[in-house]
Order: C-alpha cells, then sequence, then structure tokens
C-alpha cells in the first residue's frame, strides 16, 4: 500500500525510533517540562523504590504543583536506577540530586508523601524536609493491625484455601458457574488477596461471604475438598471482620487522585471515621467492636505528630469545603495565626523577587464583580489611615471564612479577591495525601519491563517511563 502512495517513502526501523526518534521526542519534552517547573512557586513531591522484574531497583520522584490558571499538575520526573544500598543517608543524596538535576530549589518543597518506610522517613529526616506519610499505607497498617486476631487468622487461612482450590481448577470453576444459576448468585470469579494491593483482603472476603452457599456445595461434593468447606464459626468471624473494615476501603482509592485536592481531605476522613464509620454500634459482635477499636487507636497515634498535625489544620483550612470545620477549636486562633505570618512571610519574598505591585497583579475587570468583592468593598473601615499589610491579611482571612465554596475552581474565582491567601493555597493544596504517584509509575514501568523486554538498559527504562507519564 505504501508502494503504491509513494515508492519513494522508506518506513524508518527499529534503529531510527530507538536512536534518534525517541532521544528527541524525550529532550524536546524534558526542555518542556523544565520550562513550566521554572515558573511556578511552590511544589509538593512523591518518592519510592522500585525493583523490576530483573530485580534492577529504581527511585522515582514525581512532583506536583497549582500553575497559574489554577489546575493541580503531576509530572513524573524520574524513574532513576538506583544500584547502591537503600540506607537513609544514601537515599537522601539521591533525592537531592534528583532535584538539582532538575533545577529545583530544596526551599520551594512544601512536603515529599512517601510510604512507611524507616529507610525514606530518615532521608527525608535527614535533608530537612517536611514529609507526610501515605494515607493509604497508614490505613493500610491500621486495618492489618486491627485484625491481629487468631480467630481472624484462622477463618482468612480457610478462605484463602477455599479460594486457591478453585483458582488451580478448571472443573471447579465450571461446577461454580451451573451453582451460580441455579441459586441465582451473580455470576463473579473468586478473588486471591495480593500482598502488595491495598485492600484486596476485604475484597477476597467480601467475595467469599458473596458465594458462600455456592463454594459449600462445590467443595462439599468432592471429598477431596470437603474439609475446606468453611464453618459457620469461621463464616461469622469474616462477617465481623467484614463490617468493620468494608466502609474504609473505599477511602484509599478517593485519596489517591493527582488531578484534584486530596490532602485536605485527611482530617475530616478522620474525624468520619471517629464519630461515624469506626464508632461501635448496639448490633455489633464483640469482634466487630475489637477491630473497629484498633483501628481507630493505631490512626490516633500516627497522626498525633504536632509536625503533621500544623500541616493538615493549615491545608483544611484552605480548602474552602472545610475551612475551620475540622480543626480544634481551642487550636484555631493559632492556625489563625500562623496562617497570617505565612502570608507575610510569602507576601515578603514575592515582592522581594518581582517588584512592589507582585501580589496584586491579577486586578480584575472592573465590569466583572464576584460575591468576595462585595464583601471586600462593604467592609466598615476602622481607621483613616492606609491598612498594614498584616490587617489586610486578617481582613482577607475573616472575609474567605463567609464565602461558600469549591477548592481549585473556587481559588481560580476568587483569587483576585484574596491575592495573598492565594499564595498559601497554592503551597499547601498541591500536597497529595498518598504516594500512589509514585506507585502508578512502578505500574507502567511494569509494563514497560516485560519478559520480552527484560534487557533494556536502565536509562532506556527511565526514559520511557518518562514519556510515558508526560507526553
Amino acid at each position: 500500500m505504501l508502494k503504491v502512495l509513494d515508492a519513494r517513502y522508506v518506513v524508518p526501523s527499529r534503529k531510527y525510533f530507538a536512536d534518534v526518534a525517541l532521544p528527541h521526542l524525550y529532550n524536546t519534552t524534558r526542555e518542556k517540562i523544565r520550562s513550566e517547573l521554572e515558573e511556578m512557586q511552590f511544589y509538593s513531591a512523591t518518592t519510592d523504590l522500585w525493583s523490576s522484574r530483573t530485580m534492577q531497583p529504581y527511585l522515582s520522584l514525581t512532583v506536583h504543583y497549582i500553575n497559574t490558571s489554577w489546575t493541580l499538575r503531576s509530572i513524573c520526573l524520574q524513574t532513576a536506577y538506583f544500584p547502591d544500598n537503600h540506607t537513609g543517608d544514601i537515599i537522601a543524596h539521591g533525592l537531592k540530586d534528583a532535584l538539582s538535576s532538575w533545577g529545583l530549589s530544596e526551599e520551594r518543597l512544601v512536603c515529599m508523601t512517601t510510604d512507611s518506610g524507616t529507610n525514606i522517613i530518615k532521608a527525608l529526616k535527614d535533608n530537612n524536609w517536611p514529609s507526610l506519610q501515605c494515607f493509604g499505607h497508614r490505613l493500610h497498617n491500621a486495618i492489618e493491625n486491627g485484625v491481629k486476631d487468631p480467630r481472624i487468622d484462622q477463618a482468612i487461612g480457610v478462605c484463602k484455601k477455599a479460594v486457591s482450590a478453585f483458582s488451580y481448577s478448571w472443573k471447579k470453576r465450571r461446577d461454580m458457574t451451573e451453582v451460580q444459576a441455579e441459586l441465582g448468585l451473580p455470576q463473579h470469579l473468586l478473588i486471591s488477596e495480593s500482598p502488595t494491593r491495598w485492600g484486596s483482603r476485604q475484597k477476597m472476603i467480601e467475595r467469599f461471604l458473596e458465594q458462600e452457599k455456592a463454594i459449600t456445595r462445590v467443595l462439599g461434593a468432592d471429598k477431596k475438598t470437603r474439609h475446606l468447606v468453611p464453618t459457620w464459626q469461621d463464616l461469622e468471624v469474616l462477617e465481623a471482620t467484614n463490617k468493620a473494615v468494608k466502609p474504609l476501603q473505599d477511602f484509599t482509592d478517593a485519596l489517591s487522585g493527582e488531578s484534584y485536592v486530596s490532602v485536605s481531605y485527611i482530617k475530616p476522613v478522620l474525624h468520619l471515621f471517629k464519630t461515624s464509620l469506626l464508632l461501635p454500634e448496639e448490633e455489633d459482635l464483640e469482634l466487630t467492636k475489637t477491630i473497629k477499636a484498633n483501628i481507630m487507636r493505631y490512626l490516633e497515634s500516627k497522626y498525633c505528630d504536632l509536625e503533621k498535625e500544623e500541616l493538615l489544620d493549615m491545608a483544611t483550612l484552605l480548602d474552602p469545603r472545610f475551612r475551620t470545620t475540622y480543626i480544634d477549636a481551642s487550636k484555631l486562633e493559632v492556625v489563625k495565626k500562623r496562617a497570617v505570618s505565612e502570608i507575610s512571610a510569602l507576601c515578603n519574598s514575592t515582592t522581594e523577587e518581582a517588584g512592589p505591585s507582585a501580589v496584586q497583579e491579577n486586578t480584575p475587570p472592573k465590569k466583572k464583580m464576584t460575591l468576595g468583592a462585595f464583601f471586600k468593598n462593604s467592609a466598615p473601615s476602622t481607621t483613616p489611615h492606609p491598612q498594614s499589610e498584616k490587617t489586610k491579611i486578617e481582613t482577607e482571612l475573616a472575609t474567605y471564612f463567609l464565602i461558600p465554596d469549591k477548592t481549585l475552581e473556587w481559588w481560580k474565582l476568587h483569587q483576585p479577591n484574596f491575592p495573598r491567601l492565594s499564595l498559601l493555597a497554592k503551597k499547601y493544596l498541591s500536597i497529595p495525601a498518598t504516594s500512589a504517584p509514585s506507585e502508578r509509575v512502578f505500574s507502567v514501568g511494569g509494563g514497560i519491563v516485560t519478559c520480552n523486554r527484560a534487557c533494556l538498559k536502565p536509562e532506556v527504562v527511565d526514559r520511557l517511563i518518562f514519556l510515558a507519564k508526560n507526553v
């Protein structure tokens, strides 16, 4: 067909794509992203370590920031080969090198979200960087801690063996389908637990309970698998576990997004757990109450750190959907004073960098009046003298509490009315609540370093992942 259309056309070879096209695309994309990063004021990041199918170790780095149009941007900067020992000090140097290779200032780093690995935590502490542990990992560990009970271990062991019996037998799967149709059950396959996938155990238990009647009939019909039929005690334990854990799983996915603000949800979610989802009910079994209490106790112990609480308070305050609702009343004035202090520092640094009019450079056209503008114009003046910068900030903060919601869309609309407060919002609302962005990088890497492409060089893997995430 190509020869008919144009006999002179030569189809590019594999060597051309490997040596010319992909390097050119990589360099072009890298320069475009570098110029984009130069315009951002603050950024947050996530990082994690990963081993490929060929057991080569990689260190990922993603950055997150809010651009001038109030869009939350997520960029994968690297998946660098990291053959050194994974100790805290070596990881700390590796992360410093990664930021410097992109010309990113450490002073503009608001927070780095990581898993709960002691080496990663030590690396950030050595670099004196603010950090936040992944909410997904924390919730997963809380659930694991909450279900530590010999009865639960035994019931889950029975569940795993029964699921395994269907996983390795096409005959049992066939019989299962027939029994499901006969009993009017959903035509669902059983789910196996994956230790590296959050919530997979709960999904396995939930599916097992859904198909319990079919499982019991199929396993009971074969004398070789009759011993795998769960007892009523096992089923009662699984139901108690599922009731306590099931309502929590959806929050991990909800807080793992990259295109919307997530860090401001952590305090509201913890409040919801404490006052509703993990609050013992009268009809709960004792085992369910114990699981709920253990999970809540673990989460409270992990979020009692003063530095982390200050960060989460500030993020919640700057989300117009929540503002002061989930901040302890006894700490509210302290949080407000801290916000005023940080805004003053930001305004001073912005003025030094861009001139005296930097804070108010986005003045809207007079014909476009927003509700916030009416509040500002109608605010009573208490003194005939010009207001100090601190007074203006406090007035801005007080007006902000009066106007209804919508996060980044809200901030995009009201930035001209809150030029100082919007600086703080851009700083804190970019923080990811989980390290899922780095986990997604590894998922992309797993699709690139396959059995048929196991000989790819580490620098090629880095380039391909970079292009897959950023083009």
